[in-house]
């Protein structure tokens, strides 16, 4: 075969048209006309080709660049389209005349422009501050041992779950093919409905029912409901640090309240802040401690929010796993004026790329907060709202809980057992009755010398932890790990001891002190 393009791509020399100084390069991938658009748009920049000067006709160009004609005009084509050369009829292309001054020059890769500074990144100082105490990245890869909040993927029915989305989006009924309410997809807010008056024993109506994506998202919307900006809002010391984040997208004032035994003391906190609008607390479990919020405090809190006129947040992110007795039941079964706000989610029940959450409105707030939604928040995707609805109401979540209770639960025991002898002297595992996860807090011996920052720094390679400390948000932090076993398979769990043992031992011997000679 013969002809410019049999020519062009057997040849394999670099060819250049002067004085514009291009070159092809026939081996590159980047196909030609995009090769010559760049070093012509590079040219213009750089005020190698000047505003207003005329460019070489597309005929010339071609026979110096021995390329077909079309691949030049092709590139002409879009360097108009961009506004960096201008064609009028009856002349030749030229570079555009108003192109601004102080934008034709172009660095070379990696050098900073001539005679300007490096500007630093200019983000705003809460956004500072919310990095400043942002736990270290979950590295990307497959999952390693211990990840916080993590469900076992290989316990989800995913087969049956595939079948469900089939089922909801083959032949989608008028809700999911048209505007859906700023609540979320109704079939699954009735399904919510029914479980929680089943299964965490207390009753609401759908309409109260608002899917979200998580605690950040349902909790900045409740807040930006309920509070004004400035506005106090009582927090767990420790805590998630999700929460602190949603408050202060909200312009909330967070005041962390230490957790005692006993859970969240409503006495301590009026003590320190009586003005405070809003407790978000985790009664059933509190992440991460796991402590129980006795039934006295619970009284206390609720006769705070009755007197005062105070709200409440109640997270109950993993309430049905416990392992010893039912679970315990919600604070919300408790309100009788209508205070207590509900969130929970299935993203950690199920799997975390769901991304579906829910929070259960005070019936005074439903009005309110679907009118202004929209104006102050983001819609939960719907996708996968149906076949959850589906899942739920067919009976296949509460299998799925029994299932995984048991699982979790053997997997906890095996952590216990493993961690007694592997870990000895270093970290000490007190039981948890419920959750996904435990604190390993290190032995009176390496406490002094024991970072669970630098700790979890040095495990990233093999080991997934979360550094306790960073769940603080005031100066006093305890320090200690905090071990998901609910996504890590039982067979895994010994050797990644092995490996946590090795690497805590490593850490701790570098901030030994030296001894003097």
């Amino acid at each position: 075969m013969t002809g410019p393009v049999s020519k062009r791509r057997s040849s394999a020399r670099t060819r250049r048209v002067p004085p514009l100084g291009l070159a092809l390069d026939p081996s590159s991938p980047e196909p030609l006309h995009r090769q010559i658009g760049e070093q012509m748009r590079r040219a213009i920049l750089e005020g190698r080709l000047e505003p207003g000067a005329r460019l070489p006709s597309s005929r010339l160009m071609a026979q110096d660049l021995d390329c077909a004609r079309g691949t030049v005009v092709l590139a002409f084509d879009q360097l108009v389209a961009e506004g960096y050369v201008v064609s009028q009829a009856g002349s030749a292309m030229s570079v555009a005349a108003n192109l601004p001054d102080e934008m034709l020059t172009v660095p070379r890769p990696g050098a900073p422009m001539p005679g300007r500074a490096v500007a630093r990144p200019a983000v705003a100082r809460r956004t500072r501050a919310l990095l400043a105490e942002a736990p270290p990245p979950i590295p990307a890869g497959p999952p390693l041992a211990f990840p916080t909040g993590q469900p076992d993927r290989e316990a989800f029915p995913f087969g049956l779950w595939a079948k469900l989305l089939e089922r909801e989006w083959r032949r989608p009924g008028r809700e999911a093919a048209s505007a859906v309410h700023p609540f979320g997809h109704a079939g699954l807010r009735e399904a919510i409905a029914t479980y929680l008056g089943v299964a965490r024993g207390f009753s609401c109506e759908p309409a109260e029912i608002v899917v979200t994506t998580g605690i950040r998202h349902g909790l900045s919307l409740f807040a930006q409901v309920v509070l004004d900006a400035g506005d106090k809002a009582w927090i767990e010391e420790p805590g998630f640090v999700g929460v602190r984040e949603a408050l202060a997208t909200s312009g909330v004032d967070a005041v962390p309240i230490a957790i005692d035994e006993s859970g969240f003391s409503p006495e301590a906190a009026q003590a320190l802040a009586p003005d405070a609008r809003l407790a978000v607390v985790a009664p059933a479990h509190h992440f991460p401690l796991g402590t129980v919020l006795s039934l006295q405090r619970r009284l206390e809190l609720l006769s705070w929010a009755e007197r005062s006129k105070g709200w409440i947040a109640e997270d109950d992110f993993d309430g049905e796993y416990r392992y010893s007795g039912r679970p315990l039941a919600p604070l919300r079964t408790l309100d009788r004026s209508g205070r207590v706000a509900y969130f929970s989610s299935f993203s950690k029940l199920l799997f975390p790329a769901l991304r579906l959450s829910f929070l259960v409105l005070p019936a005074s707030l439903v009005e309110a907060t679907e009118r202004i939604m929209d104006r102050v928040s983001v819609r939960a995707p719907l996708l996968g709202q149906g076949a959850l609805a589906r899942f739920i109401a067919e009976g296949h979540f509460a299998t799925h809980l029994r299932r995984t209770r048991q699982l979790y639960a053997g997997r906890r025991e095996t952590l216990l057992k493993a961690a007694a002898q592997r870990l000895d002297g270093l970290l000490t595992i007190a039981p948890d009755p419920g959750g996904m996860h435990v604190i390993a807090s290190p032995t009176p011996h390496i406490a002094p010398r024991f970072d669970d920052v630098a700790v979890t720094a040095a495990a990233a390679e093999s080991l997934t932890v979360q550094p306790l400390s960073v769940c603080y948000a005031g100066r006093a932090r305890r320090h200690g790990l905090i071990l998901g076993y609910a996504g890590t398979p039982e067979g895994e769990i010994d050797r990644a001891l092995l490996k946590l043992r090795d690497v805590v031992l490593g850490a701790t011997e570098q901030r030994a002190p030296r001894r003097r000679h």
